[in-house]
């Protein structure tokens, strides 16, 4: 698998033993001293978005953040902050298998009184929730792991995350596997700052458009179409300017033996959209598919 090239930190959703974390690992295979004292290259963030404003600023070079979960679809945070900042890049992308676990120090299940966890993790795992935790109360958390601190002082409180989340914090797993579809994966992007754009299978895109007219959309659909060029993926999300106006998110699978985007099918679009953004050609890793990653996973 290909490695981000740099010494330089990553920047993570934070703190320690989130699935992000893990995804970051996973991008740095040449980096054996990721959890040596004193020399920890990743760096834990608050927030998805903290993490790429602070590759926007050039604070860190590098981010890893979750983009799409295969039960939950997109994160929006992640791609929000791509749209409303600059100049950001994306190098790879991470299809990492996610298995959930129920951690706490309760000495059974009826004990828990409130659940903890990221939203898109509390909804991976809503139907066994209401089957074995059907009077807990849920409470959305910005990471998987922001709240297993308080688990040792709270045997009435359980939270969402992984087996290597409770290894690290030395908590009690209460039950696993918990998410309701067992092939449940989240795609990560590892992003930088825009340069030469390494190549690969896919391309990701977005734009808006300058009118809300009927066939709006149908114009830069064509340009895909006509181009023999398939989508992977649509999204929309609000501009955040006025109700009714939306940005495109696109992910495009390149044509074998052709690892970039044709300068005419860009000068297509640009003529289209209102504002265009890039966000670069860049290989997929997908270790769903990797019996050697499926053991950090779990």
């Amino acid at each position: 698998m290909a490695a981000v090239v740099s010494p330089v930190p990553v920047a993570f959703l934070g703190p320690a033993g989130t699935y992000t974390e893990l995804a970051a690992l996973l991008a740095c295979p040449e980096q054996p001293h990721l959890h040596s004292q004193g020399s920890h290259p990743l760096v834990p963030y608050p927030t998805i978005g903290a993490c790429l404003e602070a590759v926007a600023t050039g604070e860190q070079a590098w981010a890893v953040v979750p983009v799409e979960n295969s039960v939950e679809g997109g994160v929006s945070m992640t791609l929000d902050a791509l749209w409303q900042l600059e100049g950001l890049s994306i190098r790879q992308a991470l299809i990492l298998p996610i298995r959930h676990a129920l951690i706490g120090c309760a000495s059974a299940l009826e004990q828990i009184e409130q659940v903890y966890s990221h939203p898109q993790a509390l909804a991976q795992c809503q139907a066994w929730l209401r089957s074995h935790l059907p009077r807990a109360t849920l409470i959305p958390t910005r990471s998987t792991t922001e709240e297993l601190d308080r688990l040792r002082g709270q045997p009435n409180a359980a939270v969402i995350a992984s087996e290597r989340a409770a290894e690290l914090y030395q908590l009690p797993v209460l039950a696993c596997p918990i998410n309701d579809h067992p092939d449940n994966c989240t795609r990560f992007w590892v992003v930088g700052r825009h340069g030469s754009s390494p190549g690969g299978s896919h391309t990701s895109l977005a734009f808006s458009l300058p009118h809300n007219v009927p066939g709006a959309l149908l114009k830069p659909l064509q340009v895909f179409a006509e181009r023999g060029l398939n989508m992977s993926r649509i999204e929309s999300r609000p501009t955040k300017k006025s109700a009714g106006t939306y940005v495109f998110f696109v992910d495009l699978e390149n044509p074998a033996g052709q690892p970039y985007l044709e300068a005419e099918v860009i000068a297509a679009l640009e003529a289209i959209a209102e504002t265009l953004k890039l966000f670069g050609s860049y290989p997929v890793h997908d270790l769903c598919k990797s019996s050697e990653s499926l053991s950090l996973a779990s």
